[in-house]
């Protein structure tokens, strides 16, 4: 049998502008602005073909100019788009964000309206092939009902990633309100995992998502490193040291290698350290998807 992975989220045209002066309000600063395909779920795809994957891209692209530039990008790198959707009449998502001259974020803007083309319906009716995959990732871009209906009919692995505070919340719900209350593996920062559980440590709050029916919890914690549990075992990875260029696009990098890990039947917990191989290789890099990261995660 085939083995590939399925990723279903969002795809943005991301708009980067990383500073090389200090932030003035109200003013403008130097810095280099560019221009690339990202989202979520389709960095966690990109990535993942750069590891070696066969990979569905489940998403819906606008109908314009963005729309088309990222469609064909996609298939540039390979993901297989048959599951995927073209809105005409639709912007496609739109990704904004401001780095500091240390590569941290000072802000940024997701318009990610199109993404609510994909209901249990849009799933239901690719539902036989997604549940082909060896294992499905999606993000929280796509909505509560969405997620619900992936936790309850998805028979693969199922592994979701929160993407910020204002989305995380909907995993949570969707878990609660599902008939099956399981769900493999969650990935999500410190200050997400915070948001959802309302517990002020790693460790608490992913006790609490473990026996909500989570499996596999991964926080990530910056240069804290990564706090993972599955309710038995339990264990802090100090970061790795690094010099940090960009922290977009780093959880995105941690999941994917953390699934690369996963095809490779690596057990929990040491497959969190593939994870942050991969991240650490998209600290370095100016581009929110490091295209050398195989060769972080071989190290």
């Amino acid at each position: 049998m085939d083995r590939f992975i399925t990723v279903i989220g969002g795809v943005n045209m991301d708009i980067s502008a990383a500073l090389t002066a200090p932030f003035v309000p109200a003013d403008s600063v130097p810095g280099q602005v560019t221009l690339g395909c990202g989202g979520v779920a389709r960095n966690i795809a990109h990535n993942l073909r750069l590891m070696g994957h066969d990979v569905k891209f489940v998403s819906a692209f606008g109908g314009e100019t963005f729309g088309e530039m990222c469609w064909r990008e996609c298939q540039a790198i390979g993901l297989d788009l048959t599951l995927s959707e073209r809105c005409d009449g639709m912007r496609n998502g739109l990704y904004l964000c401001v780095n500091d001259q240390t590569g941290d974020m000072i802000a940024a803007v997701a318009d990610t309206d199109i993404i609510s083309q994909i209901t249990p319906e849009f799933l239901g009716a690719r539902m036989a092939d997604i549940n082909r995959s060896s294992l499905v990732i999606a993000d929280t871009n796509i909505s509560t009902e969405a997620l619900q209906y992936l936790i309850d009919h998805c028979t693969a692995p199922l592994m979701v990633d929160t993407v910020s505070t204002a989305k995380a919340p909907r995993v949570i719900k969707a878990l609660q309100q599902s008939e099956t209350q399981r769900l493999h593996s969650l990935k999500l920062n410190l200050i997400e995992a915070q948001t959802v559980t309302h517990r002020d440590t790693a460790k608490a709050a992913a006790d609490h998502l473990t026996a909500l029916g989570v499996e596999q919890v991964y926080i990530t914690m910056g240069s804290d490193g990564v706090y993972c549990s599955d309710g038995s075992q339990h264990r802090q990875f100090k970061a790795i040291p690094t010099r940090v260029i960009n922290t977009t696009g780093a959880g995105d990098a941690f999941i994917a290698g953390v699934a690369h890990a996963q095809m490779l039947e690596t057990p929990f917990p040491e497959c969190t350290l593939t994870g942050m191989k991969a991240a650490h290789a998209t600290l370095l890099s100016l581009q929110t998807v490091n295209p050398d990261v195989k060769e972080y995660i071989q190290l």
